[in-house]
């Protein structure tokens, strides 16, 4: 199952002044975070060591790391069992609460989503919603 890809964003509807890469930056900070918080799967864990790697070391940006390694799709084997009954969730676009999210924490007086820094300072701030949203979820049976 794919819940996103950056082509769905910057093929459509995407700000003219932002380079492609610019639709990668949701997704990228909810993968790298998924992955930092032991939802992972195999594929990005442990068949691919080098490129978890690069997210605990920040060596790469999530947007960056999104392209990098996952070609800018989110898909199910991007994630463990738990991972992707929380994306289901959180992270669908149509019922989830990320983009609110997202959009509430982050957007300020920035144009549109898409304008996001893809940055570990943008990481930051969303990590802490994003642990109490699956606190939350966890708590409510899952």
């Amino acid at each position: 199952m794919k819940y996103d890809d950056a082509s769905w964003h910057y093929g459509g509807d995407f700000p003219n002044d932002l380079p492609d890469e610019a639709g990668a930056t949701h997704s990228g900070m909810f993968l790298a975070w998924a992955l930092l918080s032991d939802l992972g799967g195999e594929m990005q864990t442990e068949e691919m060591p080098e490129s978890f790697a690069t997210l605990e070391e920040r060596s790469l940006t999530p947007g960056a790391f999104f392209l990098k390694f996952c070609d800018g799709k989110l898909t199910d084997e991007d994630l463990n069992d738990e991972g992707n009954k929380f994306a289901a969730a959180y992270f669908n676009f149509e019922n989830g609460n990320y983009l609110a999210d997202y959009e509430t924490l982050l957007l300020g007086s920035l144009p549109s989503l898409y304008h996001v820094p893809d940055a570990w300072s943008t990481y930051e701030t969303l990590k802490p919603v994003l642990d109490q949203r699956l606190k939350e979820w966890r708590s409510n049976g899952g």
